[in-house]
C-alpha cells in the first residue's frame, strides 16, 4: 500500500510543480490500444514494450481537461481508499458522482489508464470488479473474508470472487479445467453432471469476453494446479477473439500480461474442421457477416496466428466457407451429443489443438 500511495504522490506532486511554474498540469498515458506499442513473446503472450509511444491528457486543453479532472478525482478516490484499507467496485465509483463521469466506460477506462500510468496492478488499486463469471467442479478455496467455498457439490454454480488475489487454501483433484465460452453451454455441462463422470474437472464460463477477475482466476488457478486448460467456443471469430484473450491477452491490458495470460491453453472446439468431420447439417450453420469477416481477417493477421499452424489452418477452413457455428450445433446430432461423444472423444483421443 506504501508503494501506491507513493506513486500517486509523485503523480499529483508533478501537477504542483507545473502550478508553481505557472505552466498546465499534464498527465502522460501510454498509448494502450495501439499495436505499436506491443510485442509478442510466446511465453507470456502480448505484452507492452518499455517505451512505448504516450498520449498526453493536458489540463488547458478543451479536449482532454475532464479526462485530466476525472483522473484526478478517482486518484484522490484510490488514495483514501487505500489509506484506510477500504474496497469498491467499478460500479461504486461510477455511482458515487453518475453525472460527473456521464456512464460506466469512462471510469472503466479511466481506471485502466491509471494502472497503466502508475504500473500497479488494478486490484493493489483497492479497486475490485463486479464479475459476471461462473465456476463449478472439483474445486474448493476460502476467500479474503474467511468465506469456505466448495464447487464440489453437485451441480452447483459459484461466481468467480471479486477479490482474486485475496484466495487461499485451494484444493481441487481435478484431471483439467474447461474454459466454456456461454453460459447456456455451462448450464447445459452441469446438468449432464460432465464435470464428475468423465474425470473430475474444473469448469469457468466467463459468459461471453471474459472480465479481468475470470482472467486472474484461469490463472491463479494455472498457478496452482498446472493441469491442462481446454477451451470450448463456438466456431466463429467471436470464438476465437474470446479464447486468444485467454490465451494471448489483449492489446489494452498488454502492460499487465505477466498476471493475465495462459499460453499453454488449448483449443478443444468447436474447430471449423469438426463441422465437415461430423457432417453437421448446413441449416444449422449461419452465414457469415461483413463483420465476421472483418474480425477474422483481424485475427489471422496477429503475430501469434504465425506460430500456431494448426490454427492458422482452422482460420482458413472458416474463411473459405464463411460459415460459422455455435456449440449447440452439435445437438442437431443429437440432445447430449456435446457431453457424451463429442467432449469424451475429444479429451480421450487428443483432439485439441
Amino acid at each position: 500500500s506504501s508503494e501506491v500511495l507513493k506513486a500517486i504522490e509523485n503523480v499529483i506532486q508533478d501537477v504542483f510543480k507545473s502550478l508553481a511554474q505557472n505552466k498546465a498540469p499534464v498527465l502522460t498515458l501510454a498509448k494502450r490500444s495501439d499495436w505499436r506499442n506491443i510485442e509478442f513473446k510466446d511465453s507470456v503472450g502480448l505484452q507492452m514494450i518499455p517505451h512505448c509511444t504516450t498520449k498526453q491528457i493536458r489540463s488547458d486543453c478543451p479536449r482532454s481537461a475532464t479526462k485530466f479532472a476525472l483522473m484526478l478525482k478517482i486518484l484522490s478516490m484510490i488514495y483514501r481508499m487505500v489509506q484506510s484499507n477500504t474496497y469498491a467496485t467499478k460500479r461504486d465509483i461510477y455511482y458515487s458522482d453518475t453525472l460527473l463521469f456521464g456512464n460506466q466506460t469512462v471510469v472503466d477506462n479511466i481506471i485502466d489508464d491509471i494502472s497503466c500510468m502508475l504500473k500497479i496492478p488494478r486490484r493493489s488499486l483497492h479497486i475490485l470488479s463486479t464479475t459476471q463469471s461462473f465456476v463449478a467442479g472439483n474445486l474448493s478455496y476460502t476467500e479474503e473474508d474467511g468465506t469456505k467455498v466448495n464447487c464440489t457439490c453437485g451441480a452447483t454454480v459459484f461466481t468467480v470472487p471479486s477479490n482474486v488475489q485475496g484466495i487461499r487454501n485451494l484444493i481441487s483433484h481435478a484431471k483439467f479445467m474447461l474454459i466454456v465460452e456461454k453460459d447456456a453451454t455451462f448450464q447445459r455441462l452441469l446438468d449432464d453432471d460432465f464435470c464428475t463422470k468423465l474425470s473430475p474437472c474444473i469448469m469457468i464460463t466467463g459468459r461471453g469476453v471474459p472480465d479481468l477477475n475470470t482472467r486472474l482466476f484461469v490463472r491463479k488457478l494455472w498457478d496452482s494446479f498446472k493441469i491442462p486448460i481446454f477451451t470450448l467456443m463456438d466456431a466463429d471469430p467471436h470464438g476465437v477473439e474470446i479464447m486468444c484473450i485467454y490465451k494471448y491477452g489483449s492489446v489494452s491490458m498488454s502492460f499487465e500480461a505477466h498476471h493475465l495470460t495462459v499460453p499453454s491453453i488449448k483449443w478443444l472446439g468447436l474447430l471449423p474442421s469438426d463441422l465437415e468431420r461430423l457432417n453437421i447439417p448446413k441449416n444449422v450453420l449461419i452465414p457469415f457477416t461483413k463483420q465476421d469477416q472483418k474480425k477474422l481477417a483481424s485475427i489471422q493477421k496477429r503475430p501469434y496466428i504465425a506460430c500456431q499452424p494448426m490454427w492458422k489452418k482452422e482460420l482458413e477452413i472458416m474463411a473459405a466457407s464463411k460459415l460459422k457455428a455455435e456449440i449447440q450445433a452439435l445437438t442437431s446430432l443429437s440432445p447430449n451429443y456435446l457431453s457424451r461423444v463429442y467432449l469424451p472423444n475429444k479429451l480421450h483421443f487428443g483432439g485439441w489443438l
